[in-house]
């Protein structure tokens, strides 16, 4: 019931909460050993593949108006959709992605059906398309672009005097001017730093 609900990928995050820990692969291979019950032939079909691992492929058959799926099987080949629609008559409308083996399939085994492309396939393709459109022409894009007005020169920065005074300000501000009334008597920074306390650094910024 978790591969059928949630397929590979999210059924497996299911079961590793669920202490029962598997793969997305094995899930797939369970969920395609399940025999699905009969179902009506749908008037909208919805054709798509799927990867097991790196090159090995499935087909899944959906009921595209109740969402439900309908058949299974590992491989996505022609001979496979024609034989389904041969034997499954009455489907009017196929919503599949750009592939061309499952254009050739579906053309055979129902000339009468309708070919749509999925909504995701059909984001994906136009996304693409704009891509390459963007990139073909990069180079005219900047002429397309409006000169960036200029902006006002930016705002003088805030003075001593204008900021807030704080506790810490005034004890900066003290210890300012007692270094500055020492320093006028010409005594090294050592010496300086001894008399008030502080430490050579500070004296010294």
């Amino acid at each position: 019931m978790t591969g059928v609900r949630l397929a590979g990928r999210g059924g497996a995050r299911l079961l590793q909460i669920l202490k029962v820990p598997l793969s997305r692969t094995s899930v797939l291979f369970h969920l395609m050993r399940l025999r699905l019950p009969p179902a009506a032939v749908p008037r909208v079909l919805g054709v798509d593949d799927f990867a097991l691992y790196a090159d090995v492929y499935g087909t899944l058959l959906v009921d595209a108006e109740t969402r439900l799926p309908i058949e299974l099987w590992e491989g996505r080949d022609a001979e496979q959709v024609t034989a389904w629609l041969r034997t499954h008559p009455g489907v009017e409308v196929v919503c599949r992605d750009g592939s061309l083996v499952y254009r050739q399939g579906i053309t055979e085994g129902a000339p009468e059906a309708v070919q749509v492309s999925g909504r995701f396939h059909l984001w994906q393709g136009l996304s693409k398309r704009v891509g390459d459109i963007a990139a073909a022409h990069r180079g005219c894009l900047p002429a397309a672009v409006p000169e960036p007005e200029a902006t006002p020169s930016q705002a003088e920065p805030v003075g001593p005097s204008a900021q807030p005074d704080t506790t810490a300000r005034r004890h900066a501000k003290r210890l300012f001017e007692a270094v500055h009334a020492v320093t006028d008597t010409g005594r090294s920074i050592n010496a300086i730093a001894r008399e008030l306390g502080l430490n050579r650094r500070t004296v010294s910024k």
